[in-house]
């Protein structure tokens, strides 16, 4: 991509100059150097904070190794048999009876 000639700088300068008007363009300079210059100030800002900020020493922990516990429940098997015995009873308690014949419908003909 070529660089921008003096000819080209003038164009762009007139378009922004009919688009803003003279008035507008030396406020909007302005205000756009102050923003560049808040934006530095605290950009430096920050990173002085980090530079002063000291890395905090790795903590010294202590790690406690917990006793195994045994299970404090019946075993798996255990568990399992009385779920299934469980689960027929309920199911045996709750299976739906057997349904009538639903009346056919005799409409006029």
């Amino acid at each position: 991509m070529p660089s921008l000639g003096p000819m080209e700088w003038i164009l762009i300068l007139l378009v922004l100059i009919l688009l803003f008007g003279a008035k507008k363009l030396p406020d909007t300079a302005k205000a756009l150097g102050q923003s560049l210059r808040l934006f530095k100030k605290e950009t430096t800002k920050l990173n002085d904070e980090d530079e002063a900020k000291p890395a905090p020493a790795p903590a010294q922990t202590t790690v406690q190794q917990q006793p195994s516990l045994p299970p404090a429940g019946p075993s798996v098997e255990e568990r399992l048999r009385t779920l299934e015995e469980e689960n027929a009873r309920l199911r045996a308690t709750t299976a739906p009876a057997p349904a009538a014949p639903a009346p056919k419908d005799q409409g006029s003909a």
